[in-house]
């Protein structure tokens, strides 16, 4: 089945050049079938690029989604051009009325800030409490797993020697949860932070739990018991050259910056790297949505408010 995306929307080329099925809202109006509403609080700089990545990791799906793209209206990107927000986004003022089967929740270049200190914090947490009652299952990436692990439980989030910055080696805790379904017992992840949480602080909280990690970069999944809130620490949805961009990006800034861990072939530069995280990447996305969100969310979405 195809994935709903509006019509005009960037993405919309290259996922079809990806040979995935995208749909636009003319075509979809003439299905009668119940779509899946998925919203998705984009906060990273490059909202066009964590678009395409993020709607092609939930195209792996046999179910049909509608997708809402929602923005802050406490803060406006810079590197994105205001003719694409304004007619794709909407703000969350403009959604708040509505529910979602799922929300993803993505990260944002102000880990280094206090959580206070981010000038849309305030609008994040009405966000974050309204996807209480909202939302059936919400996914919290890096950041913003940050973020929602520190308001929902209070979970502090520590500054790193250095920055985590590669693709790491990590393993299944718990094969038998849903979201790990067909997984296997190591995996790699991408990881581009400098700062992380503490699995001794997660243990403490017991509506939580710690499905995968990984000796070097630490957590990486995390899941409350009722499914309706998870917490990625890695970059699952960054593309096969994500990582080599930033390096090279820093690099000409005159920053300080190791080579990404475990990239580079031969641990060098001049060669190119290899997308080894895509497959565990689909697969756990599509288990979010068949396995969690399809068979738990109501048919009649404004019932989601319901439940407790």
């Amino acid at each position: 089945m195809p994935i709903k995306i509006p019509n005009g929307l960037p993405a919309y080329k290259t996922l079809v050049d990806d040979r995935i099925m995208v749909i636009d809202d003319e075509r979809a109006i003439h299905q009668d079938i119940r779509p899946l509403e998925i919203a998705i609080l984009n906060l990273m700089p490059k909202k066009i690029e964590t678009e395409t990545q993020l709607l092609r990791l939930l195209s792996n799906t046999p179910l049909q989604l509608n997708i809402e793209l929602i923005k802050t209206a406490s803060h406006d990107s810079k590197t994105t051009p205001q003719s694409h927000i304004s007619k794709f986004y909407n703000s969350f003022e403009e959604i708040k009325d509505r529910c979602f089967d799922g929300l993803l929740i993505t990260g944002a270049p102000v880990e280094q800030l206090d959580f206070k200190e981010v000038d849309y914090w305030d609008e994040l947490c009405s966000i974050l409490e309204w996807s209480k009652t909202h939302v059936y299952s919400t996914i919290h990436i890096c950041w913003g797993a940050q973020a929602g692990l520190f308001y929902h439980y209070g979970i502090k989030k520590y500054p790193l020697e250095k920055k985590m910055f590669g693709v790491f080696e990590h393993k299944v805790l718990n094969p038998k949860h849903p979201i790990l379904n067909g997984f296997d017992d190591i995996f790699l992840v991408p990881h581009s932070r400098h700062t992380e949480v503490r699995s001794e602080d997660i243990e403490k909280v017991p509506e939580l739990e710690i499905l995968a990690q990984s000796d070097i970069a630490g957590v990486d999944i995390v899941g409350d018991k009722s499914m309706r809130r998870f917490f990625i620490l890695g970059h699952r949805e960054y593309d096969k050259r994500t990582l080599a961009n930033e390096y090279f990006r820093d690099v000409e800034r005159g920053l300080t910056i190791e080579l990404p861990y475990n990239y580079f072939p031969d641990e060098n530069p001049k060669n190119k790297p290899l997308h080894t995280w895509v497959c565990h990447a689909n697969l756990m996305f599509s288990n979010w949505l068949n396995f969690i969100v399809y068979p738990g969310t109501p048919y009649n979405i404004e019932d989601i408010t319901k439940i407790s």
